[in-house]
């Protein structure tokens, strides 16, 4: 029988978050070690037996620690040779210093890569913990191991498209936390007054908590909303990983329950959209729609990846509930059926645009959430019973959807111009115009809005049909997957920029572009008062996509343009109240329906500002190419 739920409570009603960190505590009862500000060392920890005369009182009285480099000398100088190894080690333990076989792992790491910029020595005043919390792992522990196939924690090279980090302004602001300001010192009280708590501990953050509007469904926790959230926590200098593993379970847990709307059953994998008050889950039956989140399972298992790959925690993906949960989800989506393309056939409404605006059949940003997953999976996955075929399956896949994708969602110069000259009804396998699209479909405002150079992935592709509109999830997604090739990823990013004022505007970033109007509105969303021409889902420009957009930035080299972006934001969104969007073409007013206090606007906005000072944080939301797919065996389609 499921035990009797308990109520959900939002922070100040329930234990704070150090609280139920501390209940965490071992079963001696002692607490973590706790960081003592030494001058001119920085942050060192003082674990158990280490310095017990150290304390707050008596810091200031502490005389400096000597030299790491002359104490090594000295004592390398009054040893026999064979003692000298052994004294280094000491000497490095001591002084905090990463280990022998540390250094001679990264050196065979860089060996084995041939990147002879794999060694860069970490910034000045770097002291690495010696022992860490486990209510908060440290640095090291969550990044002394490979980030990806060519980037360490002290490496400065952009990961993919070999741009280099050394844009940036000063590389030893990268250990810097993200609370400087004012206006990230608010968005962190914030964020942390957002907390559910269940059973006392952490499970998820509401989705606003505007005290001068109806809740509605904004006091609940959304899948989708919390993840910015949660990488915030993990991205952030004293990890809280605890939240986010408790979401995860709490939301696996969930997944297990019977789902119906009216009389019909949903897929046991299905993931809730969200969930409240006593564990009670939103599976699409009370939104606006109708439609179940297809993005939701999505973004568990990428989050699921994010935790795994920074706290290096694999205990948890390992669990065979965990290990069940990801193969539900990924049965869902591929079983087989009529399908005759890679791609996921969609409702309208499945995702973050949740309301009726023309995205149904086979919208870009399911299709790049979907690869991103598959990849996530291809990590976690063991291959035990089942998990060796389903993971030959998911290798079949994502070579199909990548090449699928990559060849007839791009569009440029170039491509529109070819699409502009296509012969229709071609009736053979050889066909060019696989889709049978009518030129004259092509919307007026591609041939202004596309430049000489760069690109973009098209909305949709379907048959007949192509939805040319700008739509900065599934092109961001994209990017950090690398579903986009490197080339692609370059053009989007110079696109974006040579589209500055249409795609930025005054408040970063819009959603889609252009807005519908006029009569294509009325067909399209219905009449919709909510998706107005420049307002919500339909041209709204959304705060909580700079985290995206300045992931794509630090991972197609180009920084600056980030920070333009964050410089725009943090002039108005405090000010503003921290809404959940704005309207106008340049994104000028507070959104006339937008929440204030929007909690993924806020968590947005900190991931935005620990990426850019630290860059190798996107390591855990970021795959590089995948050399596989990158030049896929190509052979007749029997498909056309």
């Amino acid at each position: 029988m499921r035990e009797p739920p308990e109520v959900l409570l939002p922070k100040g009603s329930a234990p704070s978050p150090a609280a139920a960190r501390s209940s965490g505590a071992g079963a001696d009862g002692e607490s973590p070690p706790e960081s003592v500000p030494v001058v001119g060392v920085g942050a060192v920890s003082v674990g158990r037996g280490r310095a017990p005369s150290v304390s707050l009182e008596n810091v200031d009285s502490l005389p400096p620690l000597p030299d790491p480099a002359a104490t090594v000398a000295a004592r390398s100088a009054s040893l026999e040779p064979q003692d000298t190894e052994a004294a280094l080690k000491s000497s490095a333990s001591e002084f905090g210093e990463i280990g022998m076989h540390e250094q001679n792992r990264d050196s065979s790491d860089s060996a084995r890569d041939g990147d002879a910029e794999a060694a860069v020595e970490k910034p000045s005043g770097w002291v690495e913990e010696e022992e860490a919390s486990p209510e908060k792992p440290s640095r090291k522990a969550s990044f002394c191991h490979d980030i990806s196939d060519n980037v360490k924690a002290t490496i400065r090279p952009c990961p993919s498209l070999s741009a280099n980090l050394n844009n940036y302004d000063s590389v030893e602001d990268a250990s810097a936390p993200a609370n400087g300001s004012p206006v990230t010192e608010e968005a962190w009280e914030r964020l942390n007054k957002s907390y559910v708590f269940y059973k006392g501990k952490p499970v998820g953050t509401l989705a606003a908590m505007d005290p001068n509007a109806d809740a509605l469904n904004y006091n609940q926790v959304f899948v989708r909303d919390f993840v910015p959230s949660g990488l915030a926590c993990l991205m952030k200098r004293d990890l809280e990983p605890e939240i986010v593993k408790n979401f995860l379970l709490k939301t696996l847990h969930l997944q297990g329950w019977e789902k119906r709307i009216d009389n019909f059953t949903l897929g046991e994998g299905v993931m809730p959209a969200s969930f409240k008050e006593r564990l009670v889950a939103d599976f699409g039956g009370s939104a606006i729609g109708r439609v179940a989140p297809v993005d939701s399972g999505f973004w568990w298992i990428i989050l699921l990846r994010s935790y795994t790959k920074c706290t290096h925690d694999y205990s948890l993906a390992d669990l065979p509930v965990v290990q069940k949960g990801m193969k539900l989800i990924l049965n869902l989506c591929l079983s087989d059926g009529f399908d005759t393309l890679p791609t996921l056939l969609c409702a309208d409404g499945c995702s973050m645009i949740d309301r009726r605006m023309g995205v149904y059949g086979y919208p870009i940003e399911i299709q790049a959430l979907f690869y991103f997953a598959l990849r996530c999976a291809q990590q976690l996955l063991k291959p035990e019973r089942d998990g060796k075929e389903l993971i030959e399956r998911i290798d079949k896949r994502i070579m199909a959807l990548s090449f699928h994708f990559r060849k007839y969602y791009w569009m440029d110069h170039t491509q529109l111009n070819i699409i502009y000259r296509y012969k229709t009804e071609e009736y053979s396998d050889t066909a060019v115009n696989k889709f049978n699209v009518i030129p004259e479909s092509i919307p007026d405002w591609v041939f202004d809005f596309m430049p000489l150079r760069g690109g973009y992935f098209i909305g949709n592709v379907s048959p007949a049909r192509m939805d040319f509109r700008w739509f900065l999830v599934g092109n961001c997604i994209a990017i950090l997957s690398s579903l986009a090739t490197p080339a692609q990823a370059t053009a989007i990013m110079e696109l974006i920029e040579d589209r500055w004022e249409d795609l930025i505007g005054e408040m970063p970033l819009k959603i889609t572009y252009p807005a519908l109007e006029g009569h294509e509105w009325r067909i399209v969303t219905g009449c919709d008062p909510k998706n107005t021409r420049w307002s919500y889902h339909n041209g709204g420009s959304w705060p909580v996509l700079l985290w995206l957009l300045t992931a794509a930035c630090i991972k197609t080299g180009r920084p600056q343009t980030a920070k333009r972006a964050i410089e725009l934001v943090e002039k108005r969104l405090a000010k503003d109240g921290w809404p959940e969007y704005y309207d106008g073409r340049s994104g000028r007013y507070i959104g006339k329906q937008a929440r204030k206090y929007q909690t993924w606007s806020i968590s947005g906005y900190l991931i935005a500002k620990l990426m850019i000072e630290n860059p190798v944080n996107i390591s855990i939301i970021s795959f590089e190419e995948d050399k596989k797919i990158s030049k896929p065996r190509l052979t007749r389609s029997t498909s056309f």
